[in-house]
């Protein structure tokens, strides 16, 4: 097996379980927010979050069946998968940024 293709398995694997997690994150603040609105601020960067990890998964997973079968786009594919890493890890990273 070549090493790309084992560091495509750890990024699909990590961004599933997180998508997965956001997810039933959402799920779970839908059914509390008529008890607990506090929980409503929260629900849009929830969402976000969830919509940024549900992209990451799909590019990892295009990119690895790319890679898995030789397909002709498996450039394209992991020009994709590190663009949408970038935007993930600015999205997130932003806050921090601004206050330094």
């Amino acid at each position: 097996m070549r090493p790309a293709v084992v560091v495509l398995g750890f990024i699909l694997g990590s961004a599933a379980a997180i998508t997965f997690a956001l997810l039933g994150s959402t799920v779970v603040f839908l059914v509390l927010q008529s008890e607990y609105p506090r929980v409503r601020y929260e629900l849009v960067p929830l969402l976000s979050s969830a919509g940024l990890f549900s992209l990451l998964t799909i590019a990892a997973g295009s990119t690895f069946y790319s890679e898995i079968k030789q397909r002709a786009w498996r450039r394209l594919g992991w020009l994709v998968l590190l663009v949408v890493l970038a935007v993930v890890a600015l999205y997130h990273a932003w806050p921090s940024l601004s206050t330094v």
